[in-house]
């Protein structure tokens, strides 16, 4: 199986089972460094997916929790090949599919061909890259396909109809369905149409579709499965994190378990 068929089947397993996948969001190196591989396999054990923030110093598509996250992260010496470094050290010992969502700049920089390497080494299964629009993706869609790594691409309630099937065709591993037209975070609650939302994009895709954005309690994750494959739940995390207590019992509330 290659690494970003790995994502569809974990996400598969979990809706097969009766329940949404989870994909909890951490800021990796947030809130402590020392603290971020102890904080992985704690979430790792209860997601299906598990996506790793790479601080950013303008994250864009976040609200303030992230921003903050990244902020701090950024000031205690976080970075690409921290992450990749410290990844090594716990190399099969995370059962869950890891998913490094990154700005453009930190994977340009890193170089492409070397990210694909030292991503499929440390177990990253593939990329989410909010600011990467498809038409400029090519280059580094050659390097990850090359390792059968996978470029998730994100949708949005206002993504056109033909764009949303040349997203979906195009995606890896699964689809980002973004609910809101918004950033990340905040308590505004999910839209009352994103059940057609849902049903549409899933309609397009022939792997399975995640819900992120707004997602923050047990009723979020239980109407998004309704309609989608999973939960991607970010904000609420690291917010839990922040506050320092325990990612696990939230993630479970999450779940009912």
């Amino acid at each position: 199986m290659s690494a970003h068929e790995r994502l569809g089947a974990a996400i598969s397993a979990a809706k097969e089972s009766g329940r949404p996948a989870l994909v909890p969001f951490i800021t990796a190196g947030y809130p402590e460094p020392t603290d971020f591989i102890a904080t992985l396999k704690a979430v790792a054990s209860i997601g299906d997916v598990v996506e790793l923030g790479i601080p950013f110093s303008d994250p864009m598509a976040d609200g303030m929790t992230i921003q903050r996250s990244s902020f701090i992260a950024l000031q205690k010496g976080v970075s690409l090949k921290w992450i990749f470094d410290q990844l090594d050290t716990v190399r099969g010992e995370i059962d869950a599919p890891l998913v490094m969502m990154s700005y453009l700049n930190p994977l340009l920089a890193f170089g492409y061909d070397a990210l694909a390497e030292r991503a499929l080494a440390a177990g990253v299964c593939g990329f989410i890259v909010p600011d990467l629009p498809f038409e400029e993706s090519t280059d580094i869609r050659a390097a990850l396909e090359a390792k059968e790594l996978g470029l998730i691409q994100l949708v949005t309630p206002a993504t056109p109809d033909v764009r949303l099937k040349m997203l979906c065709e195009a995606s890896r591993g699964f689809v980002y369905a973004v609910t809101i037209t918004g950033i990340t975070g905040g308590d505004v609650g999910l839209p009352s149409d994103l059940t057609d939302y849902l049903d549409k994009v899933a309609s397009f895709s022939r792997i399975p579709v995640c819900a992120g954005f707004g997602i923050r309690a047990p009723a979020d994750v239980a109407a998004v499965g309704e309609h989608a494959a999973g939960a991607i739940v970010g904000s609420a995390l690291v917010e839990v994190l922040e506050k320092g207590e325990d990612p696990r019992r939230f993630l479970k509330t999450l779940i009912g378990v």
